[in-house]
């Protein structure tokens, strides 16, 4: 009896070690949620540029007169004419005019400028001069185009063009009325020669 009481004590004092044992672990612990990370802003689009205005340089001022420059050589027409001096002037009243035959059958038209006192326009086959005249130490009437090079000279008995960029002669023997005239007298009375003997001094 004393044996089962014994025995009876023991299984109860074991049981609940036994259950404690055989009973499931408590639960972990929840896991936490892994924390969200905030989505990153959307990068901005870059703001539309404003378009650019394309300005056109201006051409410099020197640029601009070369091309007026041109525009007036190819229209024929030139700046504006310098003044000229009295002496100048004088001798523009000493120049033969109108349309002057040359040799070999050429011809040459010269006329005064009416806006411009002391200027005269020469053309002929192939050229056009505007001339003004030059003082000389000869007494030649002398008229030049320093533009393009041309002079022409005006002798009593004839006149001739020279170009001299080109070391050439464009027209000679030309004459006016004037002129012809001043070329017969000579032939009939031409002028002495230094090499004529001079006749001896009374």
């Amino acid at each position: 009896m004393i044996h089962r009481l014994t025995l009876s004590a023991a299984l109860l004092c074991t049981a609940p070690l036994a259950l404690a044992q055989q009973a499931p672990a408590a639960p972990a612990a929840a896991k936490k949620p892994a924390a969200k990370t905030a989505p990153k802003p959307a990068a901005k689009a870059p703001a539309a540029k404003a378009p650019m205005k394309v300005v056109k340089a201006q051409p410099s001022s020197s640029r601009q007169q070369l091309k007026s420059a041109a525009n007036q050589v190819a229209a024929g027409v030139r700046a504006a004419d310098a003044a000229l001096t009295p002496e100048q002037l004088a001798i523009a009243e000493s120049v033969h005019t109108g349309t002057l035959p040359c040799e070999l059958g050429a011809q040459v038209e010269l006329t005064k400028d009416a806006a411009s006192p002391g200027y005269f326009n020469l053309t002929g086959k192939g050229f056009r001069y505007r001339l003004h005249p030059v003082q000389t130490s000869t007494g030649a009437v002398r008229l030049e185009d320093p533009q393009d090079g041309a002079v022409w000279i005006q002798l009593a008995n004839k006149s001739m063009l020279m170009d001299q960029k080109h070391g050439r002669r464009l027209a000679d023997e030309c004459a006016s009325p004037a002129q012809v005239a001043v070329a017969e007298a000579l032939k009939k009375n031409p002028p002495p020669s230094l090499l004529d003997p001079q006749p001896a001094a009374k």
